[in-house]
């Protein structure tokens, strides 16, 4: 895709002060608009139903809930439709579980300024975009084996709260943890087995029996 070629664009965040600056960043390329914003996923999927943009700009966390379970669903939508996943969160967990669902690229917002038209372009184009200090993050990682798809006991108590339907938030007071800290095992479970959606989670849990326990 040439430089000049234009993109339609819906962003996704829950902080307006945020989606201005997105806004800013995006427009200011020649042939670019931003047809619809949204602060939370339900306006997020009546956008993309609406408009089918080229790209989605998607905030990870939208009011404390992940947005990346909502990937395939907003694909099905708009299967045209290349979604570019923004985020604060640095481990690559998130990169490989936002790739999983669906998403062409991930971009932390510290980098947003100088690396989300490089993102946005290269997902127009049916390519997938890294950050580069997530993805020299997930290049330096050993080789998984067997072993590190064994769950931990935290992970497994997580695994059944999720299936049980509970949010991270509800998660993270039962357990006296921190949001942040539910949300890194929820990643490390998703990594381990394999699976992005709590449909999924819950599948799996269901299948082994982890909520008899």
């Amino acid at each position: 895709m040439a430089e000049t070629d234009a993109i339609r664009l819906v962003i996704v965040d829950d902080h307006e002060v945020v989606r201005a600056g997105l806004c800013r960043v995006l427009e200011a390329q020649p042939g670019w608009t931003v047809e619809a914003e949204a602060g939370d996923i339900d306006r997020a999927l009546r956008a993309v139903l609406g408009y089918k943009p080229d790209v989605l700009v998607l905030d990870l966390n939208l009011g404390g809930v992940s947005s990346l379970e909502y990937i395939p669903e907003l694909l099905e939508r708009s299967p045209a439709t290349r979604i570019v996943v923004l985020t604060m969160q640095t481990e690559p967990a998130y990169a490989r579980d936002a790739l999983r669902s669906g998403a062409s690229a991930f971009v932390l917002k510290e980098s947003a300024e100088d690396e989300l038209v490089t993102a946005v372009r290269a997902a127009a184009d049916g390519k997938t975009y890294l950050t580069p200090r997530v993805g020299a993050m997930i290049a330096a990682e050993p080789v998984q084996n067997d072993s590190d798809r064994e769950l931990t006991p935290r992970e497994l108590e997580i695994l059944r709260l999720l299936a049980l339907g509970h949010t991270n938030g509800e998660i993270a007071e039962l357990l006296f943890l921190s949001r942040r800290t539910i949300e890194t095992h929820r990643a490390n479970v998703q990594h381990k087995l394999d699976l992005s959606t709590r449909a999924e989670l819950t599948r799996y849990a269901l299948a082994h029996k982890l909520l008899e326990a």
